[in-house]
């Protein structure tokens, strides 16, 4: 199927799309993900902790897992062991540049405990593949407005620190000198990352959480120089690559998660075209 055939098909299928509750479901919450996303990814890429952000989706596993063992539902085990490992990591402070093999250790290690807890419950194999790769077609209701509840509050924590935190992360000499707590506010942060991180892997999963959170802000800090422009396009991308990933997911009878991916790569990719064409233009011939 071409692309000039998908998208006629989408355009045609939209009304038809609506009229069923699960993707109205689907919708509703992805908007909300794609935007605490993309706000909170653009700061996450600006401090260059993107690894950390990747460590915080395996360890929400370890929670999910664990809260279906113990007959919890499975976000709020991951909103609780994210936030929990958002706060540890905070509190390495600026130790945490040199530590990536260490998270890369407790990201494996969060993996193995997430396998050994489905060990006892074999039966939840189906709900393992769905935090793993996500799958927003199953969001009902009632985790929508968990998920609106979640953005708000991390959105309303993002604007408190937004200032403060910019200043800590393109001059953190300069933040300090002035007063500016660089291990408070990398804390706070690392939390708002972790709830955005929860609230991602309801929709791709822990293993695609760099779509959501890292793809739209790397792709709006090469368009654009402005923090308050760059935001809001890292926003606005997020949330065309949800909701273009469920349109194409509805009309394709493929995963949502694998659609959303594919355009965040494409995305970012198309991104990077015109620095690099202008840097072959700016080479001296000959």
């Amino acid at each position: 199927m071409t692309a000039r055939r998908i998208g006629t098909a989408i355009k045609g299928c939209i009304p038809a799309m609506l009229d069923y509750d699960f993707m109205r479901n689907a919708f509703a919450a992805a908007t909300v993900v794609a935007l605490v996303a993309g706000m909170v990814g653009y700061f996450l890429v600006l401090r260059g902790q993107t690894f950390a952000g990747h460590a915080l989706a395996h360890v929400g596993f370890t929670g999910a897992t664990g809260a279906v063992l113990l007959g919890i539902a499975p976000l709020w085990g991951m909103v609780l062991m994210t936030v929990a490992a958002g706060l540890g990591m905070g509190l390495m402070g600026e130790r945490l540049a040199q530590r990536d093999v260490a998270i890369g250790l407790v990201l494996a290690l969060s993996l193995g405990f997430g396998l050994l807890f489905l060990h006892f419950f074999t039966a939840f194999a189906t709900q393992a593949t769905a935090l793993l790769f996500g799958n927003v077609l199953a969001v009902d209701v009632g985790t929508v407005w968990t998920l609106l509840g979640l953005g708000g509050v991390s959105l309303a924590a993002l604007a408190v620190v937004s200032r403060p935190l910019l200043f800590a992360s393109l001059q953190p000499e300069l933040a300090e000198a002035k007063g500016v707590s660089l291990r408070l506010h990398g804390v706070l942060f690392l939390a708002i990352v972790a709830l955005a991180t929860a609230e991602c892997a309801q929709i791709v999963g822990v293993l695609l959480v760099f779509t959501l959170m890292v793809g739209p802000a790397a792709a709006a800090q090469r368009l654009t120089g402005g923090v308050g422009k760059g935001v809001a396009l890292s926003a606005t991308l997020a949330l065309f690559e949800a909701w273009g990933g469920i349109a194409l997911a509805y009309v394709t009878d493929w995963p949502a998660s694998f659609w959303i991916t594919v355009l965040s790569a494409a995305i970012y990719l198309l991104a990077t075209l015109p620095r690099a064409a202008w840097a072959r233009g700016a080479t001296p011939a000959g």
